[in-house]
Parts: structure tokens; C-alpha cells; sequence
């Protein structure tokens, strides 16, 4: 019966997910725009549960973790199943570190912290950022609609 419970959950975990809105938002790398579908994860809740037992994420889709303050927030892998490059972005919306985060297969689960505090950070698969030539220094840019809705993002 317990073990039923946990698959109901997990498979509901995996709809609400895949139900989860997203965001276009861009990465401009100073040679051209990448567009990204990010799920938006603003509350304790959606930042916790994070890409957390997701099997794959499609190539141009991610998560953008919205916090209140600039900071420097630890990352870690636990029963997150897919490789990940974690992008630290600061409250002027520029990319301030980048990190490449194996699966945690076993704990203790390694932590991941920028070398600057960040504001945002968003989650793509493993290598996105070197298959797109995106490195410190580039901008997240975001759609008017979603700056008017999410206050806080600058242009």
C-alpha cells in the first residue's frame, strides 16, 4: 500500500509538471539570442521541488528560480535524474557563474554555490550553455508582459 501511495504521488508529480507554465525568455551570448521555455519556480514549494525526478527536459526548455533577494543560494542534486548546467543571474539580470551538475546518485549530495550572489538562477540540461556559446558576463533577457507581471526583473 505505501509503495502504491509513492507512485500515485510521483506520477502526479509528473503531471503537475508537465502542466507547470512557461515563460520565453532569452539569453543573449553578444553573438545571438537564445530562446528558452522556462518553467517558473517563485514560491518555497516549486523552488523545492525544483527538476527533482523529471527523466529528461527538453533541449530548449528549463526552469528560472525567482527569489526576493540577491544571494548566495546553494543547488543541490538530490533525486534530480538528468545532468544540469546551473545559471546564477544577478538582480541586473547578468549571468555571474555557471555550473555543471551531475546526477546525485548517492549521499551526501554535493551542493553547488555561485562565486557571486545571484538573484535568479536557471536550470538547463548539462551542456546547454556550452552547445550555445553562453558564458559570465551574457543577459537574461525577458519578455514585457512577464517584467509587468513578476516585478523585480529589470530590463
Amino acid at each position: 500500500m505505501k509503495c502504491a501511495k509513492i507512485i500515485f504521488i510521483l506520477i502526479l508529480l509528473v503531471f503537475l509538471t508537465s502542466c507547470a507554465k512557461k515563460e520565453t525568455i532569452f539569453i543573449d551570448n553578444g553573438m545571438e539570442k537564445i530562446k528558452i521555455k522556462a518553467e517558473i519556480a517563485d514560491t518555497e514549494e516549486k523552488r523545492g521541488m525544483g527538476l527533482m525526478f523529471r527523466e529528461n527536459l527538453d533541449e530548449d526548455t528549463g526552469m528560472l528560480f525567482i527569489f526576493n533577494d540577491e544571494y548566495l543560494y546553494t543547488f543541490w542534486m538530490k533525486n534530480t535524474l538528468i545532468p544540469l548546467d546551473i545559471i546564477f543571474i544577478d538582480e541586473n539580470n547578468y549571468i555571474v557563474d555557471i555550473v555543471y551538475a551531475d546526477p546525485c546518485e548517492e549521499e551526501p549530495c554535493k551542493s553547488y554555490k555561485p562565486k557571486k550572489s545571484a538573484k535568479y538562477v536557471l536550470e538547463v540540461n548539462g551542456n546547454f550553455t556550452i552547445e550555445n556559446n553562453i558564458n559570465a558576463g551574457d543577459k537574461l533577457i525577458i519578455d514585457e508582459e512577464f517584467i509587468k507581471d513578476n516585478k523585480g526583473f529589470s530590463k
